[in-house]
């Protein structure tokens, strides 16, 4: 056992797979989830229906992303990185037979067909098995780890990815399920309740996007999740003027609301305003019924992608530029006056300052 080995807490590995996750559904959403909105206005033009095609493809390839990226968290071989990845794609059920698909070439019945980004729950679960039998196999194969790993490995590691997948696949589908179905019960208070949510997350260790995207989130409830990280943007931007040095408040703006992590930890009041921001914001995601899909569900404003999406949905432009842009930033604007100058719960200085 090698020294790296040796140091590999429990925790560790769970955070490994995490960020190497975190990052790869980043990448592989990112082209479809900015592009697409913008492609739609061209219509049938030929060329906007190549890039389209293209970036799809691109969404397609996720889990094999996610699983590369996992393999470079271990620190791995690059022919090793490839097994962890081939086994993740064929995990996470991105690719799949089907016989009601007839070949027009050979005429032979039954093809594989690709769609969506596949379970990326289980994509991580097949990837986590194939780093753990990396660790363990090792050096064992010797010179013959070139033919062997792939087929022990990356094979073994994926057919087990693939007996998991209906069962996790279920689990997952279920939860959005009752998400879903419970904004449609109550849209003010789940959306509420989502937003809070995803304003918290998307300043934690974990992913979003993975969140949204892993129990499928749809309709009102991906907006209201969209809404949480657009309103914890708009809100550690406005505390972070006069802050922080201008790159630090552009890189937020951008997309980097993680790397005030450390605050959050140290300070954990930053959280009132924004939970405050985030239950006003949220209101009006019901109200107007602003909607998202699961891959806009835990971007928020970064590329646009979720007033994008809410615009795709039916969303009237100007009534999105209030409901993503006017209503939060006002809320936020606010809620920095009463909460500092009003009632001196914080100091921005002290509790915003970036700590990295």
């Amino acid at each position: 056992m090698t020294e790296y080995e040796e140091r590999l807490t429990t925790k560790v590995f769970i955070n490994k797979v995490l960020s190497g996750t975190a990052l790869g559904i980043i990448v592989g959403l990112i082209p479809n989830a900015v592009l697409c909105a913008i492609l739609n206005l061209f219509g049938d033009n030929s060329i906007a229906l190549f890039i389209s095609h293209a970036v799809v493809v691109f969404q397609v390839a996720t889990p094999l992303l996610i699983g590369a990226l996992i393999a470079v968290q271990f620190k791995f071989s690059p022919m090793n990185m490839a097994v962890v990845a081939g086994a993740a794609y064929v995990g996470s059920g991105v690719t799949q037979f089907s016989p009601a698909i007839t070949n027009n070439a050979t005429h032979a019945v039954g093809g594989y067909l690709s769609t969506g980004t596949g379970d990326l729950i289980n994509t991580m679960i097949t990837a986590a098995i194939a780093v753990l039998m990396v660790l363990w196999i090792g050096n064992k194969f010797g010179s013959v780890s070139i033919v062997l790993s792939p087929i022990v490995i990356g094979g073994g590691a994926g057919i087990i990815g693939l007996i998991l997948l209906p069962y996790v696949s279920y689990i997952t589908t279920s939860l959005g399920r009752i998400i879903n179905a419970f904004t449609t019960l109550q849209p003010i208070l789940m959306s509420i309740l989502i937003a809070c949510s995803f304003a918290i997350l998307i300043i934690s260790p974990i992913s979003t996007v993975a969140i949204g995207m892993a129990i499928q989130l749809n309709g009102v409830s991906a907006g209201a999740a969209a809404m949480g990280v657009a309103v914890t943007t708009i809100v550690l931007v406005i505390h972070s003027w006069r802050v922080n040095k201008s790159g630090v408040t552009l890189a937020i703006a951008l997309g980097a609301m993680k790397m005030m992590m450390p605050n959050l930890f140290r300070h954990p009041i930053i959280l009132l305003p924004i939970l405050t921001t985030a239950v006003v914001s949220a209101v009006p995601v019901a109200v107007f019924g602003v909607s998202g899909v699961p891959s806009s569900a835990g971007f928020g404003l970064v590329g646009l992608v979720g007033p994008l999406a809410s615009i795709t949905a039916g969303l009237n432009l100007w009534l999105a530029v209030v409901v993503w842009f006017i209503i939060p930033i006002i809320a936020g604007l606010l809620v920095q006056f009463v909460f500092e100058k009003l009632l001196h719960l914080y100091k921005k200085e002290k509790v915003f300052h970036y700590l990295g």
